[in-house]
């Protein structure tokens, strides 16, 4: 197993290789009231801009080496800021290099006569949860960042508090009501998500009802409004499988853009074994030992969560190396 400590971009947990988590760009909030900055961007050639399609994918190619992947910059040129789509500022690198972030339709080439050319012709468009462990550290936060609130403008367009149209200010970070002047921000959503063991130092899974058949991850659900974490944690697994829990032990944290959630992962201590499922959101849920949780995996048995989910960080942790075999969903 590899080494616990300070995961990729400085980012400290327990857990290993949280391939969302990860982050080189400085965000360079100072800067984002400027209001002239997003123009000056977009004018500058040396700024990257990051496209991004409706549904999150990306143009990404590979790297001259190895089989990594990399996000693609257009070549910049002459034109105007983008009126009808929200462009971000996704923050600065050490070099002072920019990085931009803009939507653009389903049907967007990755190369086309409209002022989107590239450098080379082997770009395709791939979504985040099937790219991001081929992507390096700060190309995998710009997209995680860059998915995250495009998404959030795109269905956030009017008002909260009178239904007027927004308009996107602090260099896409924040909207503003057009009538009444109100601000609102991106919306995070916290969720928990947890190993639960047992005093046999068993993990318990759980097969969501609405998944393929043999899909198993870790017990996890939103946080409600008033309450601290370690309760929603309680509260989640007693709702959904019946087991009591008492300690409960903070692992790490990871964007999940999907669309707007963060999770933040837990070891749970179960006082109680009895599991009786809630038939609603969890149709199974099984305790486990290392060697059955292994024989299960191998044979195919059990699916585990992808590489790019803390869920599956989560079990390797308790499982105390790479699990023989993990399919992707």
């Amino acid at each position: 197993m590899a080494p616990r400590g300070p995961a990729y971009g400085g980012v400290v947990s327990p857990l290993r290789s949280l391939l969302l988590s990860r982050s080189t760009v400085d965000r360079d909030g100072e800067r984002r009231t400027d209001p002239e900055l997003l123009a000056a961007l977009w004018a500058d050639q040396a700024t990257r801009v990051l496209r991004v399609r409706p549904d999150g994918s990306a143009p990404v190619r590979a790297r001259a080496l190895g089989s990594a992947l990399e996000l693609v910059p257009p070549h910049q040129v002459a034109r105007a800021l983008p009126e009808d789509a929200p462009v971000v500022y996704l923050g600065r690198e050490d070099d002072g290099t920019a990085h931009v972030a803009v939507e653009v339709p389903d049907d967007q080439e990755v190369a086309d006569a409209a002022g989107w050319p590239v450098r080379s012709g082997d770009e395709e468009w791939a979504g985040l949860r099937s790219v991001a462990a081929d992507l390096d550290d700060r190309d995998a936060g710009l997209l995680v960042a860059a998915v995250g609130v495009l998404n959030w403008h795109r269905v956030h367009p009017h008002c909260p508090r009178c239904g007027s149209r927004t308009r996107v200010t602090t260099s896409g970070w924040t909207r503003t009501c057009a009538v009444d002047g109100s601000e609102h921000y991106p919306r995070t959503d916290p969720a928990v998500i947890m190993a639960v063991v047992d005093g046999d130092d068993r993990l318990l899974l759980a097969h969501n009802a609405l998944w393929p058949e043999g899909r198993f991850s870790a017990l996890a659900g939103f946080v409600e409004p008033g309450e601290p974490l370690e309760a929603a944690v309680r509260r989640e697994v007693l709702e959904e499988v019946g087991v009591v829990v008492g300690e409960v032990r903070y692992e790490g944290s990871q964007p999940w853009p999907f669309p707007a959630s963060l999770m933040l992962g837990f070891t749970a201590r179960a006082v109680s074994t009895v599991v009786r499922v809630d038939d609603v959101e969890i149709s199974d849920a099984r305790w486990f030992t290392r060697a059955q949780l292994a024989e299960a995996v191998t044979s195919g048995e059990v699916l585990l969560p992808p590489s790019t989910s803390i869920a599956l960080r989560l079990v390797e942790e308790w499982y105390g190396e790479e699990l023989p075999a993990r399919p992707s969903w």
